[in-house]
């Protein structure tokens, strides 16, 4: 088969790079598009996955609207000249192009239909199957559910192997305290209105790890000129490494506060996304993996952290959790790979036999 890949952000080329590998060792042509986001084409060139440029996306709704729109131009053109059969995505794009062309769309969402009504209502309609982390319920019957989440697609044991030269690099050992802190600028169309932790607060949580160990500090926006000693010393391809060494990760990224909890490190966020949605729920409720609190409960998320810091057992508590958790999910790039290599039969397979997603484990 003739498969595209449509990357639009720096960690659905995380999400979907395995597969796509996974997909070629088996004989399909695998093709990529990805938008002009440097830290996205940077990974794909670092993982050898040539792909084709659709240019900037917009900060606005009326900008990203109009984009989607152009890129669907693109997409379908291309679409055409390659004859592809399936496309991947975790966007919108893709599901409007299938209407256009005999292309079947599979989309990747693992965030709640209340938290992207956009999505619900532009996307799932359009797809023909909507990959969907299990905790979360949908309104479409195309969603296609399975006992995992996003990140385990790419940091499954079976997929990530921590490079401890990572540290020898930055002059840290694996026995050292350090921690990362991670701030995003909240520009997505699902972010309009929420907010995370403010610049005062960003300045007591430096002050208070300092006394402890390294501070690390990585930015989707610009970094300010005053934590600029803490700027993150690794290129983005080695973030995993370093993270799975971390004392703790705070910040108020839900990707990466995912991440960093599945890697088995203590993980608090700060943002309004807190206690919404299902999957980083999960993480904490079921497994205690990581912790979530609103801006205007700063005080306990700051409390909290100063009560982790005198815990001295947290990276064998953090581990036990960790084993716990992977015990129960599947190897998800494996499940994709499997899906998409055999569709449409694995569609009427799942729909028969749900657990038959438990052989990829």
């Amino acid at each position: 088969m003739n498969i595209l890949i449509d990357i639009g952000h720096p960690a659905h080329v995380h999400l979907l790079r395995i597969t796509g590998e996974q997909l070629k060792s088996k004989g399909h042509r695998v093709y990529y598009s990805v938008r002009d986001i440097p830290v996205a084409k940077r990974l794909m060139t670092y993982y050898g996955m040539e792909y084709v440029d659709l240019g900037k996306k917009k900060d606005s709704l009326f900008g990203k609207a109009m984009t989607v729109l152009f890129q669907d131009w693109q997409l379908l053109r291309f679409v055409w000249k390659k004859k592809i059969d399936i496309g991947l995505s975790s966007g919108m794009v893709l599901s409007h192009v299938s209407r256009l062309s005999r292309m079947k769309s599979v989309v990747f969402d693992d965030d709640d239909d209340s938290a992207e009504p956009l999505v619900v209502k532009y996307a799932h309609p359009f797809s023909d199957a909507v990959f969907t982390p299990d905790v979360i319920r949908r309104k479409t019957d195309k969603a296609v559910y399975y006992d995992g989440c996003h990140e385990l697609a790419y940091l499954h044991p079976h997929h990530f192997k921590p490079d401890v030269s990572v540290l020898e690099k930055i002059g840290l050992r694996p026995e050292d305290k350090f921690f990362i802190l991670r701030f995003v600028a909240f520009k997505g169309h699902h972010d309009v209105g929420q907010q995370g932790i403010s610049l005062e607060q960003k300045r007591r949580l430096v002050r208070l790890l300092s006394g402890y160990g390294r501070v690390i500090i990585t930015s989707e926006r610009e970094i300010e000129a005053e934590f600029e000693p803490y700027r993150l010393p690794v290129p983005p391809e080695e973030i995993h490494s370093l993270m799975y060494y971390a004392t703790l990760f705070l910040g108020d990224s839900q990707t990466m506060t995912s991440e960093a909890a599945i890697l088995g490190v203590p993980s608090l966020k700060c943002n309004t996304f807190a206690g919404k949605l299902s999957v980083p729920n999960a993480l904490e409720r079921k497994y205690g993996l990581c912790y979530a609190y609103h801006p205007d409960d700063f005080e306990k998320f700051y409390r909290h952290v100063e009560t982790l810091l005198q815990q001295a057992d947290l990276k064998e508590e953090w581990k036990k959790k960790r084993e716990a958790f992977l015990r129960d999910k599947i190897d998800v790039s494996a499940f994709f790979t499997w899906f998409v290599d055999n569709y449409p039969e694995s569609g009427r397979i799942l729909k028969t036999d749900p657990d038959y997603q438990y052989r990829f484990r």
